[in-house]
């Protein structure tokens, strides 16, 4: 059984998917292109990718992928916890410059579904914590874009400070949002 719930901002979407357990484990069916789409996600994932961060507090993103190459995304996290968050970058969007944020874990079931115009990342709750994402396009990186986690402009409640969180050398330097041209309607 496949639920899909809309979140504050009606295209971000949280999917549970049904977990079956035994003595030996469980098995879940994550992903079933006829599901999805009867439940309005209709998107074509053409990419998977995958990341282990070590260290609690590790933040990734914001980031988003410009037309003709931009994504959207599907994801869950298969170990750990994670705070994954979702910045409307689309001009005509009554939430452009709003976020939603939501708890994935490796327990939940639970995977998020981004659609393409939302910057889009995530801060590890766990050590050793790996996320799992579908994109129906693939990386370029001259497409490449992102606003710096921390823009003041977006208040988003990050579960680290900022002294004690770990970033690659890109998400160091993104820009604010406001420095943004958002090229997504």
């Amino acid at each position: 059984m496949l639920e899909v719930r809309s979140l504050a901002i009606p295209d971000v979407k949280l999917v549970r998917t049904e977990r079956f357990s035994d003595a030996r484990g469980y098995f879940c069916e994550t992903f079933r292109r006829s599901a999805f789409a009867e439940k309005g996600i209709p998107n074509d994932f053409i990419q998977d990718n995958q990341s282990c961060s070590e260290p609690v507090g590790t933040v990734r993103g914001l980031h988003f992928q410009r037309p003709p190459f931009a994504q959207a995304k599907l994801i869950r996290v298969l170990k750990g916890a994670i705070l994954d968050v979702a910045v409307d970058l689309r001009r005509s969007s009554p939430t452009f410059g709003r976020h939603v944020s939501v708890k994935l874990d490796s327990e939940s079931d639970e995977q998020l579904f981004v659609p393409k115009g939302f910057a889009h990342g995530f801060c590890t709750l766990q050590p050793q914590t790996m996320v799992f994402y579908k994109v129906d396009e693939v990386y370029s990186p001259a497409h490449d874009g992102g606003i710096h986690w921390a823009d003041s402009d977006l208040a988003i409640e990050w579960p680290v400070k900022a002294s004690e969180v770990r970033l690659s050398a890109k998400d160091r330097t993104l820009p604010n949002f406001d420095q943004l041209v958002s090229v997504f309607e």
